[in-house]
């Protein structure tokens, strides 16, 4: 690091749980991020001001003037461009140093199996359960942990999803929680509503643990979800273990019984 760099994240490098070292993972590290909306907003900023070298951001969608009540990546000027440009340029004023890669597309198929294998880590700040299941199998298959976030109403979840140690580790994947193909509801902040800024603390949680993991210090999320009752201001953990018979990380054959996921809200 340079010395400019030395001041700018000096308060990192004086945990020691950090320290040059740690810091110098952030400068080095790649991290993709899917939505750049409610959750990604605030997720993306802190991963940014951290120190994370490149950060791609992939959304399709532009700016409206409704999500400005929670996406504070974005400001009034620019609704109406696409949101990884506004976020791109939101984040280069506020850390030139970040590289971020705006991707203005819905990542699929190959596209999104090549973004989530140049990743370190991925975090799902999606809107809908067809992307949220296809960045799992994609993180399942190349190895790479994933960072989970999701909210509506006044309600949040919260969990880290990491398979690097293969089919013999104990950690659950997405579809272990949620299985794909169950009868869920997909609810939509445009009809449910959202409190602005239960994004921001889901969001931001989603950075912590991403930058833990490129760090590697403290303890990882893998293996729990939190629960956060926004109106009770309460928080609540539930461990969640791994399928066996996991149709993405396991044998194959689904089983019942798994708490209700909540839609990202963009």
């Amino acid at each position: 690091m340079n010395d400019q760099q030395l001041l700018r994240y000096s308060r990192h490098i004086l945990l020691p749980q950090i320290d040059i070292d740690g810091q110098e993972r952030l400068l080095a590290a790649r991290v993709l991020v899917v939505g750049a909306g409610g959750l990604g907003s605030p997720a993306a900023i802190y991963l940014a001001t951290a120190g994370v070298g490149t950060l791609v951001l992939a959304d399709g969608d532009t700016v409206d003037l409704t999500n400005l009540q929670r996406q504070i990546l974005h400001r009034n000027a620019s609704v109406g461009r696409l949101k990884v440009e506004s976020g791109r340029d939101a984040l280069a004023d506020l850390n030139p140093e970040c590289r971020v890669l705006p991707l203005a597309e819905r990542l699929a198929g190959e596209r999104l199996n090549a973004e989530v294998a140049a990743a370190d880590v991925v975090l799902d700040c999606s809107d809908n359960f067809a992307t949220r299941h296809a960045i799992n199998r994609a993180c399942v298959e190349f190895g790479k942990p994933l960072v989970s976030g999701a909210a509506i109403r006044f309600d949040g979840q919260v969990s880290v999803f990491d398979q690097r140690g293969g089919k013999h580790d104990p950690s659950p994947c997405y579809h272990c929680l949620f299985p794909e193909g169950q009868d869920v509801e997909e609810m939509r902040c445009a009809v449910m509503g959202v409190f602005a800024p239960l994004t921001g603390i889901i969001g931001c949680v989603q950075a912590a643990e991403a930058l833990k993991l490129l760090i590697g210090c403290g303890e990882s999320m893998a293996g729990r979800l939190l629960l956060l009752d926004g109106l009770a201001m309460e928080w609540r953990s539930i461990t969640i273990p791994r399928d066996p018979a996991c149709a993405v990380c396991g044998s194959g054959e689904q089983v019942s019984g798994s708490p209700s996921p909540l839609p990202t809200v963009e």
